[in-house]
């Protein structure tokens, strides 16, 4: 059973640290999506063919993977707070920036810089929630972070569309008010970092002397269990089988991620279920709302049951078949439901992804190995926009592109049930409280 000073202290925690997260990746995610939305007016503006702008798009992953790693790295060395508000900072005032390219290769240029600026961020707010929160509340906390993310899609894209529609005010293309105005915010996030990030449970006055023992002690007992730990070098982790598999995983998981929501409104464009920047970026946040509630249902209740293997593949194996299945619908409507059920479920395995890792990977090898899983991700980004453009330039529509994406979610449904599977250090473990728990 729960104990009152757990319950006492993880809604504290709760109240205090995931608020001001699920902001920080709203914002994050907006400004790398928001691309999109601008791309109705910008692509015109900035004569860019759809292989142009898959290429300026893909070129942000370039320089995100290049940094992740060694960001991740420094993170731990210098701590979370500073790090993350270096991070917010920089990345608000090159998203911003993005209202002032004149060409094709400023473009390019300025989404280079938006990587490198944002490189590290997801990685290091996965590890911080892993010190920050014991296993039995963990994906539960990872969904609630995912949100953040996900609402930059559900209220970010709706927004940047009535923003968009700013076209011609003070003389302005609205695309370009879109970065501007949506760059802002992420500049007082990283400021305000300061005052709601603390690097340690023991370095806050908010939780009693009992709630950070509780926290401290059950913290200590999930980390015995890891399969991974400080004894390792960072560096050797990056080779360990585990590491390699969920790496896997999550690069196919990206291909729903990216190929999908960086291209919706164009794909509905195309779709002809609406004309309007507004109602397209109304429908395309529609997905996104419903993501929302299967991530948090997923990772609620696979924390409830104790579960993680089929938590984890099974939401990609529908996104799967759902994706397919719009491709051959002959009616649009139909085919935009499939695509929602496909964007909620790809969405939904992140929070039990994310649990499965921080469970069996911890310390400065899970700083690396987070960091070295989100790095090998984007390479999805850095390819798949290029290959959705030539797609589109060849042969007028996305669906082949599509596909390429509904397999390769099979495919990671089936190895994240694998990877998954309850391993020997499966075995029984008491709490502080009392309380049995099993590790998945």
């Amino acid at each position: 059973m729960t104990t009152p000073i757990a319950v006492s202290t993880m809604k504290v925690i709760n109240q205090r640290i995931i608020p001001f997260l699920i902001i920080c990746y709203f914002m994050a995610n907006l400004d790398k999506t928001n691309i999109s939305i601008a791309a109705l007016q910008m692509n015109a503006d900035l004569g860019l063919t759809a292989s142009m702008y898959g290429f300026g798009v893909g070129i942000f992953y370039l320089s995100y993977i290049i940094f992740e790693i060694p960001s991740n790295i420094f993170m731990v060395r210098v701590g979370p707070r500073i790090w993350l508000m270096r991070i917010m900072l920089t990345w608000g005032i090159i998203s911003a920036g993005m209202s002032l390219v004149q060409t094709p290769t400023q473009l390019y240029i300025m989404r280079f810089l938006l990587g490198m600026a944002e490189a590290g961020f997801t990685p290091c707010v996965i590890w911080y929630l892993s010190v920050w929160f014991p296993k039995s509340h963990r994906a539960r906390a990872m969904s609630l972070f995912f949100m953040g993310s996900v609402l930059a899609s559900v209220v970010g894209l709706p927004a940047s569309g009535a923003i968009l529609n700013m076209h011609g005010i003070a003389g302005v293309p609205g695309w370009r008010w879109l970065f501007a105005i949506e760059g802002i915010p992420a500049i007082l996030l990283g400021l305000a970092a300061l005052r709601y990030i603390a690097n340690k449970p023991d370095q806050v006055t908010w939780l009693s002397g009992e709630q950070k023992q509780w926290l401290s002690t059950t913290l200590a007992k999930d980390n015995a269990s890891v399969e991974l730990d400080d004894k390792q070098r960072w560096y050797t982790a990056l080779t360990n089988k585990i590491v390699i598999i969920l790496s896997l995983v999550w690069f196919l998981q990206a291909f729903g991620t990216i190929g999908i929501t960086l291209f919706l409104p164009l794909i509905l464009q195309g779709m002809n279920v609406a004309q309007s920047s507004f109602t397209i970026g109304l429908l395309s946040s529609l997905p996104f709302a419903l993501a929302c509630l299967f991530m948090y249902l997923n990772g609620r209740h696979s924390d409830m049951r104790k579960e993680r293997q089929y938590h984890l593949g099974l939401p990609l194996i529908i996104a799967g078949v759902c994706l397919t299945a719009a491709i051959y619908s002959a009616n649009p409507w139909v085919s935009y439901g499939l695509l929602v059920c496909a964007v909620g479920c790809n969405f939904a395995l992140a929070p039990v992804f994310w649990a499965v890792t921080t469970e069996k990977i911890s310390g400065l090898a899970a700083a690396a190995s987070i960091a070295f899983i989100n790095t090998i991700a984007n390479f999805a980004g850095l390819g798949l926009p290029p290959v959705f453009g030539r797609i589109k330039d060849m042969t007028g529509d996305y669906n082949y592109g599509l596909l390429m994406v509904a397999f390769a979610l099979l495919l990671g449904g089936i190895l994240g049930i694998l990877v998954a599977r309850p391993g020997p250090s499966a075995a029984s473990t008491t709490t502080p409280s009392g309380e049995q728990q099993h590790d998945q």
